[in-house]
């Protein structure tokens, strides 16, 4: 018993100085993590995501006599039946030939918005209409015929038309935005859209983490807000930071101006353009929505 409650004692201790930490930084900076220290005042501890964690319902199969099928027995249908061709591409992946697809399918004018890697729910609805225009089965999902189709209407992409660096169209606000002071965060086209009582009053493009250190989703509002900010343990500036979840933050990057979305943060909402992120710092108040969304 005594040895279970110093164990507990020591997880707990362990537990409160990684959660004390503001993770933000650019990935891939070259800067190693120091020892975390406390936010000030009134901030909230940051959450380390798991890694590694089962699927709910997805135990390791265990071989055991009474699950071993008798030589009489035959399979019913739905057990012998092969499962479909899986498809190229879906709702849910995240990969360089998704934003190839979304590129392509922009050159066909069937998304407006800039490529994002991501296949959401803009680029469904792009490919069923895509499917449908070509007597293609309205899937939504891109198959080897889809894909062909695609690349024989329209031309490879070039680095600028992968990663503009135009302002991204504003996608459709969530319904949590519509009602009071919100910063309105659009995973999927990857925009911020400060927003007063369902109007619109100003837009920026912004930058999530990686999927190893992903910017969580939800509803929130600001916690703190620092116009000077040092990560405590990147060691990367973190100038108009306004504190949402945690360690996570709205802030700008230096990085994301500089490389675009060819880089990643450690969960924050980077943005690029530090006179509108000055504007919007001076107009947020603590306690302000913020829905992150995809």
């Amino acid at each position: 018993m005594h040895r279970q409650r110093a164990i507990i004692r020591t997880l707990g201790l362990a537990a409160a100085v990684a959660l004390s930490a503001t993770a933000c930084g650019p990935q891939g900076s070259g800067a190693a993590p120091a020892a975390p220290s406390a936010p000030p005042a009134g901030s909230s501890p940051a959450a380390s995501p798991s890694a590694g964690d089962d699927k709910p319902g997805e135990a390791s199969p265990s071989a055991s006599p009474s699950q071993s099928p008798s030589s009489s027995s035959s399979p019913s249908p739905s057990q012998s039946s092969a499962p479909g061709p899986k498809p190229l591409m879906a709702n849910g992946d995240e990969s360089e030939q998704v934003r190839e697809l979304q590129a392509r399918l922009r050159q066909l004018k069937l998304v407006s918005t800039a490529p994002t890697a991501f296949y959401g729910s803009k680029t469904t609805a792009a490919v069923r209409t895509f499917q449908s225009q070509h007597g293609l089965a309205a899937t939504g999902s891109v198959d080897e015929a889809t894909w062909q189709k695609v690349q024989g209407l329209s031309r490879k992409p070039t680095d600028e038309e992968l990663r503009p660096p135009t302002t991204n169209e504003v996608d459709a606000p969530d319904p949590r935005c519509m009602q009071g002071r919100v910063m309105c965060i659009s995973k999927e086209s990857r925009t911020l859209a400060w927003m007063i009582d369902g109007k619109v009053v100003s837009t920026m493009d912004v930058r999530f983490g990686s999927e190893n250190t992903p910017t969580r989703e939800g509803l929130f509002q600001v916690e703190w807000k620092a116009k000077e900010w040092t990560s405590t343990i990147y060691h990367t500036s973190m100038p108009y930071s306004m504190f949402f979840s945690q360690g996570q933050a709205v802030h700008y990057s230096s990085d994301f101006a500089a490389r675009g979305y060819a880089g990643a943060s450690h969960g924050c909402v980077n943005v690029r353009d530090k006179g509108k992120l000055s504007a919007l710092f001076d107009q947020v108040k603590v306690g302000d929505k913020v829905v992150v969304y995809w």
